[in-house]
This record gives structure tokens, C-alpha cells and sequence, in this order.
């Protein structure tokens, strides 16, 4: 009896899907039937490749009105949001309209008696492990820029989303992107593992936690296989005396509950000057009150369950620890919380940097605010941890968020925005967050590799 793959809905406990777990020789012949497709599909000019990538991001948004409730059974995230498909196609889009540019040949020079370049080699096999919490947006991320370069891929999704790599493999085959060049794959992970120890890929893209990525380069040891890591955060807002409040209110709350707080980017923490301070709280308090929590199927509901009763475990214990610690919690338990998947939004103030939930990542719907004298302060706080995703800077002096940003440990600044991934910037990270760079021109660079020529000509 081989592994079965089960996906438990966090709207009731109940089992939503399962799949068997491909066998170690299944999958490794799924590997090599991405190798074998590789060059031929690489061979097809340029064009063909985006035109059929374009298809296939269509073809997703076409079973969009099936997607929608499927993730809400899934993970949990409610019906009213609409799914993921105008994050999903924006990011795609703009992959195929920066190919070209991306992936011509640099131009070195050229004289009479030499020519010499850099053309972009498709690395070759790509394996991206995608999560559950946004399933299609973060695999498109590297779907979508991997084939067109040329690569084959095997997509691996957590359990927790099962369906989605099936659906997305039946839309792009679909517009006629070979079975053999985008496999999804129900992989466990020791076959995972072997896989990536046995050098069955060229490129790993792993989005997940850090012990996952840990297990990830454990199993690359020795093998130089390339990898890119986005592996969490714990990402700060910092709200400056200058800031436009209700803006910086709407924004930071909104990225700290959204989705369950269950976001790559999402704030986990924020700093406050002083003098805006009170009115923030009041503020924030106002509209997480406000909330409705529920059946992510109702369409009244603003927040479903976490995607995982452990999940919601984690975020209790760091509130009731920072509880005991001299915390303060500001919103009253909604009726819906059962102690299971859904769990109250939830603020605290008077916490500091000894609390978990100020340290270690919460992923959940919970938020501590500081007071801060300034700057400096505020920096340091922003520094102090193991993470580095993003940081979202509120104020109006462009400058001044410049020079803040250019201190800070992050991969992205964004001043007056939050929880946001711009297509055309690299989305990358540091410390703990991981390593490597998805998207943009750069998501380019790392699918493929450089070959260099130096062509020197015959002269008389």
C-alpha cells in the first residue's frame, strides 16, 4: 500500500481530498521523462513558448468559479475574496512580456577580429515545492518563467492544497504544453528528498518554512544543485509622525489579518512614533472588532479558519504566553472561536522583543504594536530578527524612506504599501527568510545559466 496523501478541511475536520504519493521509481521516472522533454522543448522558439504559457495562465482563470470554494474547502480562505487569479495573472503576464528582454544574449562587442556574448541557458529540470496558502500565485511565480526559459518542471503542492498542481497541469496541457514539460507530482517528502539527492533536478524552488528548507539543502549536500528559498518572515510595519493614519491603519491591519494573517508578506509587527501611538491602537481595535469570522463559504465571512488546527495552536500558545508575560489583548473572543481552525484576530500591545510573538514567526491573525521615540529605535526593532522578507515604511518624505530602507535587513521596502509582490522586482529575502530571487528579470537569471562565447574569427 503506497502513501496517501490527504487533505483535512479546516472548515470541519473533515476530508476534502486524497491522492496516493507517487512510489520512489514512479517518480523517479517522472524526472526522467522531464529530462528527456527538456531539449526538444527548449528548441521551440521563444514566442511559442510565451504564447502557450499565456494560454495556460488563461486556462486557470477559466475554472476560476471552481478554484474559488475549493481553496476556501482547502485552506480555508473565504469565498468573497475571489480566489487568486488576478494576482496569479498579473504576475504571469508580466513574466511573458519581460521574456524577450530578459533572456537575450548579452552583448559583450565585437570587432573584426573577435565576437563575444552571454546567452541564458535553461537550467534544465525544475522542481518548485509550492504552499498552501496562496498555492497559485506562489507557483506561478516560477511556473510561469521556468517553462518559457526553456525549462521542464515538476510541480510538488503541500497536501494541504492538494488539487491545485492537478488543475494547473490540466490547463496548461490543455493549450498544448506537452504532458512531459509541466507534471504536477504527488510527492511525500523523503521521495522529495531522494530526488533532490539523486540529482533529478537542475533548479529547486521551495517556498515553505525554514526546517523545510533546511531538509531541502540537506538533500542538495553535494549535489550543486541550484535552489531558491523563501522560507517566512516576521515582517514589520513601522508608522512614521509624518504618516497619513487612517491610510497606514487600513493598510498594516489589512496585511496583518488578511487571509487568516496566513501571508508570505504579512505584517507580524508594528512600530508606532509616539505621538500617532494611542489613535493607531483605538483605530486598529476598531476594525479587527469588526471582523466577522466564520464558514469561509458564507460571503459575510472576512475571516475563515487557519488552514490547520496546529496552525491556530501555534498562534494561541505565543498569545497566551505573551498574555503571562504582561501583554495586552484588545479584542474580545468572537463567539465563532471554537479552540480549533478558527481562531479571533487578535492585537496586543505592551509586548517586546523577549515575546515569541514579537520573535518567531505567528503566521496567524495576530499582531503586536510598540510605541516608538523614532528612527533609530525603530530600526533597531526592525533588525532585531532572524527573519528578512519585507518592511513597510509610513510616511510622506520619500527620502527619509530611502534612508531608513537602506538600514534595514529586508528584501523589500515598500513605503505606504504592504503585503504586496510587484512582478517586476525581485522577490527575494535574508537571514531565515532564505536565499535566491523569484520574478523580475532576475527570476530569469536564476532559471537559467550563463554560457559564455568568445567566437574569434579567421583573418588573413
Amino acid at each position: 500500500m503506497g502513501h496517501i496523501l490527504t487533505c483535512i478541511s479546516p472548515i470541519d475536520g473533515s476530508v476534502f481530498a486524497e491522492r496516493d504519493a507517487l512510489s520512489p521509481e514512479a517518480a523517479h521516472q517522472a524526472a526522467t521523462r522531464a529530462r528527456s522533454a527538456q531539449a526538444s522543448w527548449s528548441a521551440r522558439p521563444l514566442q511559442e513558448r510565451i504564447d502557450l504559457v499565456r494560454a495556460g495562465i488563461a486556462a486557470v482563470g477559466e475554472m476560476n468559479d471552481e478554484v474559488v470554494p475549493e481553496l476556501a474547502h482547502m485552506m480555508g480562505r473565504p469565498v468573497r475574496y475571489g480566489g487568486e487569479f488576478g494576482g496569479f495573472e498579473e504576475r504571469g503576464g508580466h513574466m511573458t512580456t519581460i521574456a524577450e528582454e530578459a533572456l537575450a544574449d548579452i552583448v559583450v562587442g565585437e570587432d573584426a577580429t573577435v565576437k563575444r556574448f552571454i546567452k541564458r541557458i535553461p537550467q534544465g529540470v525544475v522542481l518548485v515545492v509550492a504552499p498552501w496558502n496562496y498555492p497559485y500565485m506562489t507557483a506561478i511565480n516560477t511556473v510561469a518563467p521556468a517553462l518559457i526559459a526553456g525549462n521542464t518542471v515538476l510541480l510538488k503542492h503541500a497536501t494541504q492544497t492538494l488539487l491545485v498542481g492537478e488543475r494547473m497541469a490540466r490547463a496548461f496541457h490543455s493549450v498544448g504544453v506537452p504532458e512531459d514539460v509541466f507534471q504536477n507530482a504527488f510527492l511525500d517528502h523523503d521521495t522529495t528528498s531522494a530526488l533532490i539527492a539523486d540529482r533529478a533536478f537542475d533548479f529547486v524552488n521551495f517556498t515553505g518554512s525554514v526546517s523545510g528548507g533546511r531538509t531541502m539543502e540537506e538533500a542538495a549536500a553535494g549535489t550543486f544543485t541550484g535552489m531558491g528559498l523563501e522560507l517566512g518572515g516576521k515582517d514589520p510595519g513601522y508608522v512614521m509622525e509624518d504618516a497619513d493614519l487612517d491610510a497606514a491603519v487600513a493598510t498594516l491591519i489589512d496585511a496583518a489579518m488578511f487571509n487568516s494573517g496566513q501571508c508570505c508578506c504579512g505584517i507580524e509587527r508594528i512600530y508606532v512614533n509616539e505621538s500617532l501611538y494611542e489613535a493607531f491602537v483605538k483605530k486598529s481595535v476598531a476594525i479587527v472588532e469588526g471582523y466577522k469570522l466564520g464558514n469561509p463559504l458564507a460571503v459575510d465571512t472576512d475571516i475563515g479558519p487557519m488552514a490547520n488546527i496546529r496552525f491556530a495552536k501555534e498562534v494561541r500558545d505565543q498569545i497566551d504566553e505573551a498574555l503571562a508575560a504582561g501583554a495586552r489583548a484588545h479584542v474580545t473572543q468572537k463567539p465563532e472561536d471554537d479552540g480549533g481552525a478558527y481562531l479571533t484576530p487578535q492585537i496586543l500591545t505592551q509586548v517586546t522583543h523577549d515575546m515569541r510573538v514579537m520573535r518567531d514567526e505567528s503566521f496567524g491573525p495576530v499582531v503586536g504594536i510598540m510605541k516608538v521615540s523614532g528612527d533609530d529605535e525603530a530600526i533597531r526593532l526592525m533588525n532585531d530578527s532572524r527573519f528578512g522578507l519585507t518592511a513597510s515604511l509610513w510616511t510622506a518624505d520619500i527620502e527619509r524612506a530611502q534612508r531608513v530602507g537602506d538600514q534595514l535587513e529586508t528584501g523589500t521596502v515598500f513605503m505606504n504599501r504592504a503585503d504586496y509582490l510587484d512582478p517586476g522586482l525581485c522577490w527575494t529575502g535574508c537571514k531565515d527568510t532564505g536565499r535566491g530571487g523569484g520574478l523580475s528579470v532576475i527570476g530569469y537569471h536564476n532559471l537559467t545559466r550563463p554560457k559564455s562565447y568568445y567566437l574569434k574569427k579567421v583573418t588573413k
